[in-house]
């Protein structure tokens, strides 16, 4: 695994060893080819939205409570409107949960956003959240592209639109803009702009709990260079890895100093959610009760995906992708199994693990190439599961998202 060199099924290699024609290939297809991806996205993302409104239509529910209002974006509007500081007692355990479990930039953002313009919150954090989602899907298609070319690039975006739990990129949630941080500081690692994905690694450090996956591919990739190059590395190279992990760091210590330990105030926060990183030990007895009990539909599909989401990131190690995309999604991986928490909300937090898809991306279009009919089946059959089941989990599931 290298950190930028391109793999023999890209684009420089398929021109041999005269790169220049391959370049002024890129050159000519970018405009063609990111339009027609980011089509792509916004219609299958537009036609969710399309489906959650006839299913909310039918369950007599306004569509801007599911959009704005679900969940956490409850909490995130509140912060954006009245600040840090309110507490929530839990009556089964007792627990005093606090809106310090939620990390700013999303909220903060919402907050700018209704400063300037005639907006309320829900419609600030809808609007935020849109325009991430199809910036992270920009910066999807580029890394993609960059890669192994427009095709794959392509097929990567439309089934990142179509995972499962892609409906929370249209909601008032973090993942959307915590993807576009993410998806453009592992393609500037990849340019070698380092400057840039630091900065945006600690943007999205800023975003989420999990945001230290891409300080953490950061910090990798700078180790690597360290050691091929034998510590003769660049100065811009340290100072990207030193400034990636600055905003999770920061947030965690200001929470800290305001719970009066410091270092450890975040995590005993975070323990009040029933949120900690267990090592398995929590997801392991609700894997027993699933198993011995039974449960709903969104507990044994939920499962479902964290099982294919393991297998995705075996291939994708066997696939000899770069260091910095399997370390991030390695990390978000290692999150989802080692963490406890709603384990109906793991799926979701592997929805910017991107990085995942590329196997399932390349099979595709060379299935396209012998195969076009079979290729556009499994597609619109993805597609369509994605669609519907992101209505039943906003409009009829109970169970925490």
């Amino acid at each position: 695994m290298s950190t930028s060199s391109v793999p023999r099924s890209g684009p420089a290699a398929q021109d041999g060893p005269g790169r220049r024609p391959a370049i002024r290939r890129l050159r000519l297809d970018a405009p063609r080819g990111v339009p027609a991806a980011l089509v792509l996205f916004v219609a299958i993302r537009l036609t969710g939205v399309a489906v959650m409104a006839a299913t909310n239509h039918l369950a007599h529910r306004p569509l801007l409570s599911s959009l704005a209002h679900s969940w956490d974006s409850v909490w995130y509007l509140h912060i954006a409107e009245h600040g840090y500081g309110s507490l929530v007692r839990v009556a089964r355990s007792g627990a005093l949960q606090t809106d310090w479990a939620f990390f700013p930039l999303y909220p903060g953002l919402i907050r700018g956003l209704i400063t300037v313009l005639p907006l309320t919150p829900g419609a600030a954090g809808l609007v935020i959240s849109w325009t991430a989602a199809v910036v992270a899907a920009w910066g999807i298609y580029a890394t993609g592209r960059h890669l192994y070319g427009h095709g794959v690039a392509t097929t990567l975006v439309c089934l990142w639109a179509a995972l499962p739990h892609s409906v929370v990129l249209g909601l008032a949630y973090t993942e959307p803009v915590f993807s576009a941080l993410a998806a453009w500081s592992l393609y500037c690692l990849l340019k070698d702009r380092w400057l840039w994905a630091g900065a945006l690694a600690a943007l999205a450090g800023l975003s989420r709990p999990s945001g230290f996956a891409v300080a953490v591919a950061v910090i990798a990739a700078w180790a690597h260079e360290l050691i091929g190059r034998r510590g003769r590395v660049r100065p811009v190279v340290w100072v990207g890895a030193a400034v990636s992990p600055l905003g999770w760091l920061g947030y965690v210590w200001w929470v800290g100093q305001r719970t009066g330990e410091p270092w450890r105030g975040y995590f005993h926060v975070q323990d009040a959610w029933n949120s900690r990183f267990d090592f398995g030990a929590g997801s392991l007895l609700f894997l027993k009760a699933l198993l011995l009990h039974g449960g709903r539909v969104v507990y044994p599909t939920a499962l479902a995906i964290i099982a294919v989401g393991v297998l995705l990131f075996c291939l994708l190690c066997l696939d000899r992708a770069p260091l910095p995309l399997v370390v991030f999604a390695g990390a978000l991986v290692a999150l989802v199994l080692g963490a406890s928490g709603s384990f109906s909300s793991k799926p979701r937090f592997l929805v910017p693990a991107f990085p995942l898809l590329i196997p399932w991306a390349r099979a595709l279009v060379r299935t396209w190439r012998a195969r076009p009919a079979q290729a556009l089946l499994v597609g619109g059959a993805l597609t369509a599961v994605s669609l519907l089941y992101g209505a039943y989990l906003t409009c009829v599931a109970h169970s925490p998202l």
